[in-house]
Formats: C-alpha cells, structure tokens, sequence
C-alpha cells in the first residue's frame, strides 16, 4: 500500500482527457460550464462513472478511504507545498476539494513515514503505520536494485491509532519487524494487515484494540494490500508467489534487506480465517490494489497486464469466481487504489490524469454506476 505510490514516480507521460474548447465554454452557463469540466476528467468508455471531480491538485495523493458513514475521507500525501518531506496522512470531507497551496488537516505526526490510514467504526479515529518511532526523519526510499524496480519494507512501521485531531491514543503492533497496511472490516469487528514477524511478508487478523492476533497466510512470497468483503467474510490482496529456485533466491535476498520486487503479482481471495485461499487472477505483470464492489461478488483492481513497457496502469473488474472481466477505465498513464463508499455510490480513485504533464497523482471521486 504505501509502496504502490512509488510507483507513481515512475509514470510520467502526459495526460490525455480530453477537454472542451474555449468558444464552447462561452456558450454556456455556469452549471453547464461546471458539468463540461467534470465530464471531461471522463475519458471514452469509462461507463461506469456517471460524473466524476478531481479533490486534489499537486503531489502524490493515493489511498483514500471512506469513513464508515461517508462523510469523510482519509488519504495520504506528499505533497510539498503542505509541509511535508514524505507521505503524511490527511482528512478531508467527502465534498472539499484542496489546491496545492491549501493544506487539509494532517492526522499523523508529520515524523517519519506514514501509510495505509484506515477509518475506525466510530468515524472519530483513524488508524495507520508510521515509522517515526524509529527515526524522525523521511527514511529513504530506494527505487531500483540492480535494475529492478523495489518497494522499501520499514522495519519501523508499526500500526497506531489517532483521534482526528491527530493525537496517537494508542500502539497495536510493537512486534520488531514490519507490521503495516491495515484495513479494517467493514462489519467494525477486525483489522488485517500485513507483518514480517514470521520471516515472510503474511497476512494477519486481530481485534480493533490490537489482542488476538492470528496469521491467515503461510506461502512464501508478498501478502498484502487486504481488504475484507462487505459482510466481512472474505479477504481479497495481492501476492507474490516465487516458484523456481532463482526466484525463490532473489525475493528472499530481497527481503533480507528489507526490499520486494512488485512488478509480478496476482490477486487472491480466501475467507477470513485464511480457509479456501485460491488465486483470482492470472493475467501476468502487475495486479494489485484490489476492493470489493458493493455486492461483494466483484473485484476492481489495478494492473498493467496489457502494457509492453510496464505502464498503463488501469482499472478492472473481475468477478470472484475469476470470470467476467471488464477494463473500467482507459487511461493512458496510471489508475488505482479504487475505493468504493459503504454506500457504493462513488468510487474514490488515484490518478495522473489532468496533471498538466507533471508527475503528480491525484484523487478522483467518481459516481458510480454499474
């Protein structure tokens, strides 16, 4: 979760919405004029949004999540021009919108690095990992090994829990080690998320207040990015499954020194006891950020299955049996970290569209219609 926005660095050919001539917006009110520039954020056959509006405007904006009653969001941030020297979490109502000159409150500490916040069911607390118990300052952040592309594995991240004021009322996780992207069930029961402690990046549940904690995974490779279903019966993430000996190798050389390769992953879902775990897709490349559509019988996600050169990255959707899937948006640079609100009316989403060129990632809300 916090490494895909990395990712983001890399993608940096222009953006290509289409937009509405100068004559034509002196031609219309000022409803209309608004309607034209929303819809234009609408690339060709993205028939699932009704309407959509960008929130963000500068940086690396990603992992927008809802709070249990939709009112508000929680995302993380680095943009520069609101104090910050890495990813910081930030909230926001579900109608603001933020320049880069106008900052939204920042939740975490502005120490260290930050990722993957996530709602409590009381829509007054938020919880997220944080390295600043480990070092105040931004860590660095490594994106090529030996002409690869690399995640950086904190091990400083711990999970903690803050008011929206953003004071820390609590630690969950104190194990040495990697313990980062937590999500919470939408049932306000669980928390999954994902941990180094056994020697292996697997997937774990436990309680809100950090007791029971059990593993769900035991195969080698990367577990993470979870989300649990609507009825919080299932659990859907991307993995990384090394198989030959050479593979095996370089992703245990890699995790020795606190690093993973992210350029081949799959989806998978399994109940939430870790019970019927089966893969999802097999499309090759890179699938990942996967949440459940409101019916709880779909997935969207993003990949770049169908790109040579590693990018575009796109939206998806897949049913849960592997059939059916379906392109959702059609970029021409980056779309991910789709989100859906508790009420499955909009689609909260990051991308490099109507970016001017520049490198920046913002978050889209999209209404949503099937």
């Amino acid at each position: 979760m916090k490494k895909p926005i990395l990712i983001l660095m890399l993608l940096m050919i222009l953006s290509s919405c289409k937009k509405a001539s100068d004559q034509s917006l002196q031609n219309q009110s000022e409803t209309e004029v608004s309607q034209t520039v929303k819809d234009s954020l609408i690339y060709p056959d993205e028939v699932n949004f009704k309407s959509i509006r960008q929130v963000t405007f500068g940086g690396d904006n990603a992992e927008a999540y809802w709070s249990f009653d939709d009112k508000q969001l929680v995302f993380q941030s680095n943009n520069a021009k609101w104090d910050v020297g890495c990813d910081q979490m930030f909230l926001m109502d579900a109608d603001e919108t933020f320049t880069d000159s106008i900052a939204p409150p920042m939740l975490s500490t502005g120490l260290g690095r930050t990722t993957c916040a996530y709602f409590m069911p009381d829509n007054e607390h938020i919880l997220y990992a944080s390295t600043h118990l480990g070092d105040k300052e931004c860590p660095d952040t490594p994106l090529r090994k030996n002409g690869k592309y690399i995640w950086p594995i904190y091990d400083t991240y711990d999970i903690f829990v803050a008011d929206l004021e953003g004071n820390i009322v609590e630690q969950l996780t104190n194990e040495p080690g990697y313990d980062a992207e937590a999500t919470v069930s939408p049932q306000g029961d669980k928390i999954v998320f994902t941990s180094d402690r056994s020697g292996d990046l697997e997937l774990y549940t436990m309680n809100l207040d950090g007791t029971d904690v059990k593993q769900i995974t035991d195969q080698l490779g990367y577990d993470g990015g979870a989300f649990f279903s609507p009825d919080g019966t299932k659990l859907i993430f991307r993995s990384s499954r090394p198989k030959t000996k050479m593979e095996i190798k370089e992703y245990k050389d890699l995790l020795a020194e606190g690093l993973v390769e992210p350029t081949e992953m799959e989806l998978y879902i399994c109940n939430a006891d870790g019970s019927d775990l089966r893969q999802l897709t097999d499309l090759g490349n890179a699938n990942w950020s996967p949440f459940f559509h409101p019916s709880g019988e779909k997935i969207l996600f993003s990949s770049n299955f169908e790109a040579e050169r590693g990018f575009p990255f796109n939206l998806y959707m897949i049913d849960i049996d592997g059939k059916n899937l379906k392109r959702i948006t059609h970029g021409e640079t980056f779309d991910a970290f789709p989100v859906f609100s508790n009420d499955g009316k909009y689609l909260a989403f990051s991308s490099n569209r109507n970016n001017g060129g520049t490198r920046d990632t913002n978050l889209f809300i999209a209404e949503w219609q099937d």
